[in-house]
């Protein structure tokens, strides 16, 4: 299968991987679907479908609402990768300059104890564009950052999945 191309930087960003007590199609059931996704994430905080979208598509499009302390903006992501049980992918532009920012990609294989889910993003965004990304989200580090937020979210995603309770997420989205 030939994924699509990085336009810009080529290697990941960050990384991370979980292995999870449950089938590979309840786990794309939860990350194939963004507004509940959101809900796990560390600095998404809310997603809603776009242009009559309902369900994760190739093509299909949601727009993310993301949030550090007090810095709040708002990103436009179009699947590119929608395969239940086995990946979700989608690439995320600046709103509503269209900017290419990132692309995230949530790759889900069987393992002996359930399935293990790998969360990768890759950096988009034009060079000239960094230090106002900076800027509007208050973020030096974006790799650093990002690899954070995706040990923070599978941990979460591996928790509501298995059903143990998450004080941190029931109190902020209680």
């Amino acid at each position: 299968m030939r994924r699509p191309r990085i336009p810009r930087f080529p290697e990941p960003a960050a990384t991370g991987a979980v292995t999870i007590r449950t089938t590979p199609a309840d786990a794309y059931r939860v990350i194939g679907d963004p507004p509940a996704m959101a809900r796990l994430a560390e600095e998404a905080h809310r997603a809603r479908w776009l242009y009559g979208a309902t369900s994760a598509r190739v093509g299909a499009r949601f727009r993310g609402y993301n949030r550090n302390g007090i810095r709040r903006w708002v990103t436009t992501c179009r699947i590119t990768d929608a395969d239940p049980g086995r990946r979700f992918a989608y690439e995320v532009t600046a709103s509503p300059l269209r900017i290419p920012i990132a692309r995230w990609c949530y790759e889900i294989k069987p393992a002996a104890e359930g399935c293990t889910v790998t969360e990768t993003s890759w950096l988009r965004a034009p060079l000239w564009f960094i230090p106002f990304a900076m800027l509007i989200t208050g973020i030096i580090d974006r790799p650093g950052a990002n690899s954070a937020h995706i040990a923070t979210t599978l941990q979460r995603l591996k928790r509501h999945l298995e059903g143990a309770p998450s004080p941190h997420t029931d109190a902020r989205h209680g």
